[in-house]
């Protein structure tokens, strides 16, 4: 084996290796992506999920404060401020119904910190606008100014945010929904305690591992819900959010009805009175005149038969002429009698529509009536009554791509190979 021999051969497997590589990269393109990881999901609060505040070590309240839900604490049971405050719900300070929302709020607590992947948050949120999904952040999360959740249309959207220690909100902050977003699929998972400034508006279920507290006036769409620590309250207003339920989209039925006509119509015709024929011969005064008529009569034709047209007529009897032979078959007039002309009988000449008879096939050589060939009924374009694909697969399309550029790289890889060989 000679040098460039080996050399053109040590080339043609390295352009084989980049083309292979460059297909796989080029089908990895074309083909559709994987869902990279999992999504933010809504938790379940369980037997929690009445309360507007709950706390593991009792709760303070200053000034006048509406909560739409439930208040409760456990294991300390202590409420001040209880006269400034209006209480849509029930106050379970104490009871058991909040002994039995601690665990609830627990579990979801751990839930919402194990979820991910998750992406950083920074040091503030102030300004972005962010989408489902799960936000991290090892330390702390500010909120200086205004952060918006983007559902982007869809009202199932979930937004889970994990603090390492605190949350912090300043005064007049917002966190604002827009394109569906629904504060009661907005987490936050607090590791330490969490603040919520002065006028400001926060939205989302808040559960801090200790301590909550809501300085003057601040809004609250969501919870509070303080696992080991105490809630305070300030002239605040916090309102359970509400999911709005899915939409559901029925479509209506079309019903048809069909009369079917009836199997028999019968059409009664009125036939016209047929004509009466009458004839008066003169006679001497010993003469008698008779007058032949036939009664009307009315035809029923039912659709689906023929019906048999039967058409009558009067003929007048033959008047005898004196000194005339008499016709055949006349009997011979006496003298001094009177002759009455005799009745012809009618004749009623039917028509019935007579079926038409096919012709008789000959027989083929062996006695058999000769089979006609059946001609297959396929499609318009085959004729052979096979049927035809109406579009392409997804999966062809992508592997004719493959294919194209295969042969692009294989391609390439030769012109190469060609000229570095020279």
């Amino acid at each position: 084996m000679t040098a460039p021999t080996a050399t053109r051969r040590s080339r043609f497997f390295q352009f084989s290796g980049i083309a292979t590589i460059s297909v796989f990269s080029v089908g990895i393109l074309v083909l559709p992506a994987g869902t990279a990881g999992a999504e933010a999901t809504a938790v379940g609060l369980g037997t929690a999920e009445p309360f507007a505040v709950l706390a593991g070590a009792g709760i303070t309240n200053t000034g006048p404060t509406t909560l739409g839900g439930d208040i409760g604490t456990y294991p300390t049971p202590t409420i001040t401020g209880v006269s400034d405050l209006t209480i849509t719900g029930t106050n379970h300070g104490g009871d058991a119904v909040s002994q039995g929302a601690k665990p609830d709020v627990l579990t979801a607590y751990n839930t919402l910190a194990g979820q991910g992947p998750t992406q950083p948050t920074g040091a503030d949120l102030t300004g972005r606008t962010l989408v489902s999904g799960v936000y991290n952040s090892g330390s702390s999360i500010a909120l200086s100014g205004t952060v918006t959740l983007d559902a982007q249309g869809d009202p199932d959207a979930v937004f889970v945010f994990q603090a390492g220690s605190t949350l912090i909100t300043s005064s007049s902050s917002t966190v604002a929904l827009i394109n569906g977003t629904q504060a009661c699929n907005v987490f936050w998972q607090v590791g330490s305690s969490a603040t919520l400034g002065t006028n400001s508006v926060f939205r989302g279920n808040l559960l801090a591992l200790t301590d909550i507290t809501a300085t003057t006036e601040a809004t609250v769409e969501g919870r509070l819900l303080a696992i080991n620590g105490a809630v305070t309250l300030d002239t605040n207003t916090v309102t359970i959010p509400t999911c709005a339920p899915p939409v559901t989209t029925t479509t209506p039925t079309a019903t048809t009805t069909t009369t079917v006509p009836p199997d028999t119509t019968t059409t009664t015709t009125a036939v016209p009175p047929e004509v009466t024929t009458t004839t008066t011969t003169a006679v001497p005064p010993e003469a008698t005149t008779t007058t032949v008529g036939t009664p009307v009569g009315t035809v029923t034709t039912t659709v689906g038969v023929p019906p048999v047209i039967t058409t009558s007529r009067n003929i007048p009897s033959i008047p005898v002429i004196p000194g005339l032979p008499p016709l055949p078959g006349t009997p011979p007039t006496v003298p001094g009698t009177v002759t009455i002309p005799s009745q012809v009988p009618t004749t009623s000449a039917s028509r019935t529509s007579t079926p038409t008879t096919q012709p008789v096939r000959p027989e083929s050589p062996t006695g058999r009536t000769p089979q006609v060939p059946q001609v297959p009924r396929g499609s318009v374009d085959t004729g052979d009554g096979s049927t035809q694909s109406q579009s392409a697969g997804q999966s062809s399309e992508r592997w004719i791509a493959l294919l194209v550029c295969t042969f692009a790289v294989v391609a390439t890889s030769v012109l190469v190979i060609r000229r570095t060989s020279r």
